[in-house]
């Protein structure tokens, strides 16, 4: 996962005259995250826990404190986990820290995809610094921080829970708050740029494999495992979208837009797993996910209440229910011969080492529970505190751009445009000044 990734990818897949918009967002949110990350995000999901409750509660393990990683004994210390299950970091806080940071900003860059093309800029400007403080920290904390579910036993590899399967119910909930889209772009929601969408989902696959590769924390044979899953699922997912829109559909042809999915179905499906499961495993995941995802697309979404929301680029189901399937399969597929090696605490042998085991594998429902009810906790918390976010931020600078501005789009917002040359495609509209009056 890359920004530059997302932002072009984003800026193929809407409508020309919100290119800009929509890539000034992704930066702007990227940027964001950055600050609240450096003074107080790190510590709330990954520094010592603050302790709410008796111990082992679900208080005791719900979040970390307010304090900020700016001064030189914060960056360059040794990085200490809140997860007691991983052994003292030999690399300094800021590595651990950056790292962490390019999840949490890519969750926001995520479900803004259901809201584009006629979110208020700066309603954007708001949501972002709030929803990582009061969804991201939390849901980061109770799963990779040593929280009450990771307590339990839950496990989330690289985010199919903490990330995608959050992303995909704010992204629903917020697009039903802030409304639809103009008709008019609804009706004409066709991608700007093809080229761009390429470019930018190549990025992005590319970039998966340092998401998934580095969250072992060291080059080693789960880092390669993970890698090589990655890939592999999604494989398998571009091939079984593509072939189920053959198959399947009116059209009975394939698309770059549906293997463009599919993608994002494997890519987003093996997250949660990529560690924990094999070959195998990481066939089935790449495939069970797909096929769910590309019903729900394509019968789900016209029942409601999917059919009355306005999700623009349909986060809700490449992220939210990919996430969640991949999550579930944890608990199914694991494979408790996929050792994660380098970790003290609650092991299961005496090699210092960590494994998962699913029901496949003879094993206990156990942990299929135990990932069933971080789901739940996800999908409530993040629906909940993202209506209360948005309701704020709707009451203090409205979160909707007015009729006029969505008609015109870019230049409406930022005086710019991605592509200022006329086209035989929309006027272009002149800002009131030029920035290359002096090139």
């Amino acid at each position: 996962m890359s920004l530059p990734g997302l932002a072009v990818l984003y800026g193929g897949l809407v409508r020309k005259k919100w290119i800009v918009n929509t890539m000034m967002m992704c930066f702007t949110g990227f940027a964001l995250t950055l600050i609240v990350w450096m003074l107080w995000g790190y510590n709330l999901a990954f520094g010592p826990q603050a302790h709410f409750g008796a111990t082992g509660s679900f208080w005791s393990g719900f979040i970390g404190h307010f304090k900020p990683i700016a001064s030189a004994f914060a960056e360059q210390g040794q990085a200490v986990s809140g997860a007691n299950t991983l052994i003292p970091f030999h690399f300094p806080t800021a590595t651990l820290a950056y790292f962490q940071f390019v999840f949490a900003a890519i969750t926001p860059l995520l479900f803004l995809g259901g809201l584009v093309g006629r979110l208020k800029f700066k309603a954007w400007l708001l949501i972002v610094p709030l929803w990582i403080t009061m969804v991201y920290c939390v849901n980061a904390a109770l799963l990779w921080g040593g929280g009450f579910f990771a307590q339990k036993g839950a496990v989330d590899f690289s985010g199919g829970y903490v990330i995608h399967l959050s992303a995909g119910c704010a992204a629903f909930v917020g697009a039903a708050i802030v409304g639809p889209r103009r008709w008019q772009d609804r009706e004409n929601a066709f991608p700007s740029n093809l080229m761009m969408v390429a470019v930018g989902i190549g990025i992005v696959w590319l970039g998966w494999n340092g998401f998934n590769g580095g969250d072992p924390f060291y080059a080693g044979a789960d880092a390669a495992s993970a890698v090589l899953n990655t890939n592999v699922a999604t494989a398998v997912g571009l091939l079984v979208w593509m072939f189920m829109d053959m198959l399947f559909t009116k059209q009975k042809k394939a698309t770059f837009l549906g293997a463009l999915n599919g993608m994002l179905c494997g890519l987003v499906a093996i997250t949660p797993s990529a560690g924990w499961v094999n070959g195998t495993g990481a066939i089935l995941v790449g495939l069970i996910a797909t096929v769910i995802v590309w019903f729900a697309w394509n019968y789900l979404s016209k029942v409601r209440p999917f059919s009355k929301v306005d999700d623009a680029l349909g986060v809700v189901y490449t992220h939210g229910i990919a996430g969640l399937t991949g999550g579930l399969l944890v608990g199914i597929l694991a494979d408790p011969h996929m050792i994660e090696y380098g970790v003290v605490g609650k092991v299961y042998d005496a090699a210092g080492s960590f494994s998962v085991a699913g029901w496949f594998y003879g094993h206990s429902m156990h942990q299929l529970w135990e990932q069933f009810l971080a789901a739940l906790w996800v999908i409530g918390w993040t629906s909940f505190m993202t209506a209360l976010i948005f309701f704020v931020v709707k009451k203090t600078v409205g979160l909707r751009e007015s009729d006029e501005v969505l008609a015109i789009g870019d230049i409406a917002i930022h005086e710019e445009e991605a592509f200022p040359e006329p086209t035989f495609g929309e006027p272009v509209m002149t800002p009131s000044h030029s920035h290359t009056d002096n090139i």
